[in-house]
């Protein structure tokens, strides 16, 4: 079965690459930046066309593999605070690409179906407690706007041309290969042996923490469920918390030593006290999360210390 994967060569890309690899696929890709032969045939992707989500490529990919059954729509913005600093690039990696590989599966692809990568962040700050997937939205940041517009668009489609999409709002994901966000940034102090980090935040701030594994098992599984709505929404988020003081302090734990950690007060804009998933419609598909987070820290910090490898 021919898949394909816009943002292939992304963090959580190249696990699903590798996951549906393993399990038969043959697996085709296109987004943004280069990708090695060795790279490529490493995770498992047969194609990398590196360019942008138009119709052309589209259309390239089509000729020399046929029609997709499935895409997998990773492309995007990943980040609030480049979304702040670029929001109008941010803007053009989720909602214009999101709106190009529409139109070309309304025209060209109509029986495909896609599942689109989106962010809790679209539910924004005022929130506490298990979110479900019927709660308000109210994004505080480019990054969930434009992932809600995204979410919007695939309604849309789905609507009006009968574009089959399911929307997956994805949590906080974390694992091996993970270059930024907290985990990276005190791994990194953590190696050039500070002895006390401030952080940002006051460390209670409460996070669902999904490790990319399970994350590309689950995208799997929504693409083998039999897609009996056109449109449709699910968390993909545990449903367990896990406050910042507690993943640093695990952190530190497993890297070595005695290291303070401290934390400013200080909340950056776009970043809500509290984001935890009600997981209800995870539990009726059956899906367990196998990484526990004390499982899934002490892998990052063995990957790091291996030198990220």
């Amino acid at each position: 079965m021919s898949v394909w994967i816009t943002g292939a060569s992304g963090f959580v890309g190249r696990y699903l690459t590798r996951e549906l690899a393993d399990a038969g696929y043959e697996v085709h890709g296109i987004g943004h930046g280069g990708l090695e032969e060795f790279e490529r045939q490493r995770i498992g992707l047969q194609t990398w066309l590196n360019g942008e989500i138009d119709a052309a490529n589209l259309n390239a990919l089509a000729a020399r593999h046929g029609l997709p059954s499935k895409i997998f729509h990773l492309a995007g913005g990943s980040s609030v605070g480049l979304s702040i600093a670029q929001p109008l690039e941010d803007f053009s990696r989720t909602v214009v690409s999101t709106a190009r590989l529409l139109e070309w599966l309304r025209g060209s692809a109509p029986e495909s179906h896609v599942i689109v990568a989106s962010s809790a962040a679209v539910y924004g700050a005022n929130h506490s407690g298990p979110i479900s997937e019927d709660a308000a939205l109210n994004p505080v940041s480019p990054y969930g706007q434009h992932k809600r517009m995204m979410e919007q668009l695939c309604g849309s489609y789905a609507m009006t041309f009968g574009v089959r999409s399911t929307v997956l709002r994805l949590f906080s994901v974390y694992g091996p290969r993970l270059r930024k966000q907290l985990l990276w940034e005190i791994c990194s102090r953590l190696q050039r042996a500070e002895q006390a980090l401030v952080l940002g935040g006051t460390g209670s701030e409460m996070r669902d923490w999904t490790d990319v594994r399970d994350v590309a098992r689950l995208l799997k599984k929504l693409a083998e469920q039999p897609q009996l709505e056109t449109f449709r929404i699910i968390n993909g988020g545990s449903g367990r918390g896990t406050s910042v003081v507690d993943v640093a302090d695990m952190l530190v734990a497993n890297w070595g030593g005695k290291v303070e950690v401290q934390y400013s007060g200080i909340t950056r804009a776009g970043d809500p006290f509290s984001l935890m998933a009600d997981d209800a419609g995870l539990r009726q598909l059956s899906f367990d999360w196998r990484v526990s987070i004390d499982q899934g820290i002490a892998d990052y910090v063995k990957w790091f210390k291996d030198g990220c490898r």
